[in-house]
């Protein structure tokens, strides 16, 4: 019977085995990134594939984007919310007094039934 240090001499050998020659370098590598001289060859690199001037255009329409609405937009905009929010009151007023009608003369229709029941009952 193989003791547990055995057993686990053989695991990591059989692991071991499993792996590409160049594994460990490579998971460091990946690990720590490219050193400071490779980062600088790589932004050299990036900026002669960009055109002259490419960073102040990007500028430029991120601030144009980036503006504040005008006074007259911003009028117009709670304008056109108040509206909708005066029409949907309205709407909603409106329905209430409807079925508040409707209730009230089906309750009218019930108190003059009565009533003709009774006065039917009267001239008997």
């Amino acid at each position: 019977m193989k003791t547990e240090d055995q057993a686990w001499r053989d695991l990591q050998s059989h692991a071991a085995a499993q792996l590409r020659t160049g594994f460990a370098d490579r998971t460091l590598r990946a690990a720590l990134g490219p050193k400071d001289v490779t980062w600088g060859l790589l932004s050299a690199h990036g900026s002669r594939q960009l055109p002259v001037g490419f960073a102040e255009g990007v500028l430029r329409l991120a601030r144009a984007a980036a503006e504040v609405p005008s006074l007259t937009s911003q009028f117009a905009l709670s304008a056109a919310t108040a509206a909708v929010c005066l029409a949907a009151v309205v709407l909603v007023q409106d329905r209430r007094a409807q079925l508040s009608d409707e209730r009230n003369l089906a309750d009218w229709e019930r108190i003059v039934l009565v009533a003709q029941d009774a006065q039917d009952f009267d001239s008997i």
